[in-house]
């Protein structure tokens, strides 16, 4: 219960911080705990995947389908990661992802790999954390949550909503 209110509490001054995210708001997801998601959590992050050429298609289809292209970087191993994860699977939210975002995960290992990615968009040196969100456009492939891109990284200590709302606040 603590780690919920804390969440609450934290997600509305990220609000109070950003009055254009306030505007936004995600779909409801359904669920009020990270104890309702299905179990077990998903395991996002192929590995083996060529990360470069995942995000190039991903990207391709984001201007075929005029979405915003959303790269998830994180690994298998972080537990914020796999919660994020688990909330973007449930039904509301899955839905509305899939109406907005081309979503593309990308393993970065222990912080030693494909660095390359998000250093395409000017996020250079080492990740503040994990999940990090590069929300891009892909028209220009312009990063254009710069600055926020580890906001999500503490996810377990937010709510299922608030990791909705986080995502709604950069959709056009």
């Amino acid at each position: 219960m603590r780690a919920m209110v804390f969440g609450a509490i934290m997600a509305a001054l990220s609000l109070a911080a950003n009055p254009a995210q306030a505007a936004s708001q995600g779909p409801r997801v359904g669920i009020t705990s990270f104890e309702q998601l299905a179990q077990p959590l998903p395991l996002p992050y192929d590995p083996h995947a060529n990360a470069d050429r995942a995000v190039t298609e991903a990207r391709q289809r984001a201007i075929a389908t005029h979405k915003l292209l959303l790269i998830d970087l994180g690994g298998n191993w972080c537990p914020d990661c796999r919660i994020l994860a688990g909330t973007i699977e449930t039904p509301a939210l899955k839905a509305w992802v899939e109406q907005h975002y081309e979503l593309v995960s990308v393993d970065i290992g222990r912080f030693d790999k494909n660095g390359q990615i998000p250093a395409r968009y000017g996020v250079t040196g080492r990740l503040e954390g994990v999940p990090s969100l590069l929300v891009v456009e892909p028209r220009s492939n312009t990063l254009i949550n710069a600055g926020h891109t580890a906001a999500l990284a503490d996810a377990r200590h937010m709510s299922p909503q608030a990791l909705s709302d986080w995502l709604a606040s950069w959709v056009r």
